[in-house]
């Protein structure tokens, strides 16, 4: 080590030097920017910063003396300094208007441990899910939880893409050896890090079904999609549908000749639209496109808008529910943006929509008499693919 004293931080997760009253400390004793100051200085601990530097960064509203400031902080941080390493003297040393690390220390910080060892994992290929496994449990939580100085921000958002890019590399190869159990603790892990990120949910809902748990992976595709709705007002993927329905008809018990077909077709009906995604829409008008071609008749496509003060998510919900409702059992119903969706009427004519239109803007309006929206409708007459052949 160059004969240089080593000097531990933690800065994934809660920051820490490795004492057990850091919380306390933490608490009791560093005020905010003094304590931010310092894990600045930490984490460019490799090289000497300028007092401009640190002004412009923990100054930048302005202050009547910042010099003086930035000396009366630096002058607190060796005191938390030899509070933290009552061994240690001179820690923050002071060249030509420049703050740096005693060069008789070696800092070592998490972080770049963490680093350093995905690195090394994406030259060795072959070994890579197998390091990164055991490197994984170095990210105890996001860069400086805690800490939402706009310096860090920027640099958390690296960590958390670095973490995550590491858990998808090590999942393929946990699948392969069937260890559900790390797949589990690794996927809620990253969901931590990132709730949206669709395809850490998929892998451990896949786990659980392995696992006979299909009950909490069906528990699990609730609460995202409840979730993924009421924060960006979207539904989940068909790759999602597709685990949900497997963990759904798994639930009921092995599949046997009888179940095959429940599997692959619509549960139990309850009267209702079909809601699903665009993706699976654009298949729907597309059968029905060919089914068409066949008998020659039309279906109608329609979209239905709010306007005017919607309230954002609220009335969004008030609409899809008035739909499913409105609307046949089967008819599909898919989410277009924010504020729309588009529904398909099969077999129905230009006349038949206008009289479903104004059902959906009456039941609207009669249920939700206190919303300011109004509705918005647009038709489309969906014919037979000329492309498809006569069915023989």
């Amino acid at each position: 080590m160059n004969g240089k004293k080593s000097i531990r931080f933690e800065l994934l997760g809660l920051f820490s030097w490795g004492k057990e009253e850091d919380d306390e400390w933490r608490r009791k004793t560093a005020g905010k920017k003094e304590l931010s100051l310092l894990q600045y200085l930490i984490v460019n601990h490799a090289r000497s910063v300028s007092s401009e530097e640190l002004i412009e960064r923990f100054w930048a509203q302005g202050s009547s003396d910042p010099i003086n400031a930035l000396r009366g902080m630096i002058y607190k941080i060796r005191k938390y300094l030899r509070e933290m390493f009552p061994e240690e003297e001179n820690m923050i040393v002071t060249r030509r208007g420049n703050y740096g690390w005693n060069p008789a220390l070696q800092i070592e910080l998490d972080s770049e441990e963490f680093e350093q060892a995905c690195r090394e994992a994406r030259r060795q290929p072959e070994a890579a899910a197998e390091l990164l496994s055991q490197v994984l449990p170095i990210y105890k939580g996001d860069f400086l939880a805690g800490n939402d100085s706009d310096w860090v921000i920027p640099v958390r958002r690296y960590y958390q893409t670095l973490y995550l890019d590491a858990c998808r590399e090590v999942l393929p190869a946990l699948q392969k050896q069937e260890r559900w159990m790390e797949i589990i603790d690794i996927c809620e892990q990253a969901r931590n890090v990132d709730f949206a990120a669709e395809d850490f949910v998929i892998s451990q809902m896949q786990a659980l079904i392995s696992m006979g748990q299909s009950a909490r992976a069906m528990e699990q595709y609730t609460h995202y999609r409840e979730r993924l709705w009421e924060e960006f007002q979207i539904a989940p993927s068909e790759q999602m549908e597709q685990t949900y329905a497997l963990a759904s008809c798994m639930g009921r018990g092995a599949p046997g000749k009888g179940d095959i077909l429940k599997m692959v077709t619509e549960e139990e009906n309850d009267g209702r639209a079909f809601f699903c995604t665009f993706r699976t829409f654009q298949k729907i008008v597309a059968l029905e496109r060919r089914h068409l071609s066949r008998t020659r008749g039309a279906s109608t496509l329609m979209i239905v808008g709010l306007g005017n003060q919607v309230i954002p998510g609220t009335d969004a919900r008030r609409l899809e529910r008035v739909l499913l409702d409105s609307l046949r059992a089967g008819d599909p119903v898919a989410k277009l943006d924010v504020t729309s969706y588009v529904l398909m009427l099969p077999g129905s004519s230009p006349a038949d929509a206008r009289t479903v239109a104004e059902r959906i803007d009456r039941t609207f309006r009669r249920t939700y008499s206190h919303s300011r929206a109004s509705l918005s409708f647009r038709t489309a007459i969906l014919e037979g693919n000329q492309n498809t052949n006569d069915a023989k």
